[in-house]
């Protein structure tokens, strides 16, 4: 089995490679394109990879280095037949805690920076946890561990999700044609949708111009999720009382874009999902499906449907 690493193994990998002498390691700076056709699988994704599957092929299976996929061609892997692994759970409990860390700024008074002694202005919109209302938009391992840290604080959370499920943490559960009843008198918004076509713009400016309490944004999810004019428009209008934003629809975010300038931002760069070894925690997603690819040909951790999206 002939594997293009586009992205580093861990140091613990070698032991693993020494005792399975029929798993190869090409490295993308080995890579040339006369093997194209004899890899069997490929770790993270570039332009390299995207080349490769262009032409003939040997590809059964991409490990792809994130939890949204929205970047891959999806399509073409299913008409490939190439099998497609994300590393959705290991990025839940850091993005979990960063928001945690933007609800807190906000209902604490951190948000907007202090640029005089302004105590008294500013106590009246300073608010506790306890008591409110926080809708999670996606209930999958993101979600979960959000809504874990949230009911520790005594807020009630509910969830929106495709199918509308009971999940672990949230008090209930409604599916994406009720996301506008729920979300109308929450008191925090959050959102760890996936990008798939029926996601792209789900908040819009009709999701927004139904919110009747002026919550928290929060997005930590997708950025093309969020039709950023509306979210601008909502901010302005009063129908949010501020967005902690760490995606966007363009990224890097422009240096001239006025969210930068608006004081009831707080702007992360996309480093909310952060996660210490990073190469070891995909590692322990990636051996097991080597194993299994090995020996049945099929994946058996953190499958993508291809046609679903996540």
């Amino acid at each position: 089995m002939n594997i293009l690493t586009l992205y580093g193994l861990p140091d613990s990998a070698a032991d693993d490679f020494a005792e399975h002498p029929d798993w190869h390691v090409i490295s993308k700076a080995a890579f040339t394109s006369a093997q194209a056709e004899s890899i069997d699988v490929i770790l993270g994704w570039d332009a390299v990879g995207a080349e490769l599957i262009a032409g003939p092929n040997h590809v059964k299976f991409v490990q792809a280095m994130s939890a949204g996929v929205d970047y891959l061609p999806l399509t073409q892997f299913q008409q490939q037949g190439i099998q497609l692994a994300n590393t959705s759970g290991i990025h839940a409990e850091p993005i979990a805690e960063s928001t945690l860390a933007m609800i807190l700024a906000f209902a604490r008074g951190l948000v907007p920076a202090a640029r005089q002694w302004d105590n008294e202005a500013r106590r009246p919109s300073m608010w506790l946890p306890a008591g409110k209302t926080a809708v999670i938009f996606g209930t999958g391992h993101i979600g979960r561990a959000i809504a874990r840290r949230l009911n520790q604080q005594g807020m009630t959370v509910w969830g929106i999700s495709r199918h509308g499920n009971a999940a672990e943490g949230f008090a209930k559960v409604g599916t994406d044609e009720q996301a506008a009843s729920f979300a109308e008198n929450a008191d925090v918004l959050i959102n760890v949708m996936p990008l798939t076509g029926a996601t792209q713009h789900f908040f819009n400016a009709g999701f927004f111009n139904g919110l009747k309490q002026a919550p928290l944004f929060v997005n930590v999810g997708r950025g093309q999720t969020v039709d950023t004019v509306a979210l601008r428009n909502a901010l302005h209008a009063g129908r949010l009382s501020g967005a902690a934003l760490d995606v966007f629809e363009q990224e890097p975010l422009p240096g001239t874009d006025s969210l930068w300038q608006e004081p009831c931002v707080l702007i992360t760069p996309h480093i909310s999902g952060t996660v210490p070894h990073l190469r070891e925690a995909v590692y322990q997603i990636f051996k097991p499906n080597l194993e299994a690819l090995a020996a049945t040909g099929q994946i058996v951790k953190n499958r993508v449907d291809l046609t679903a999206g996540y």
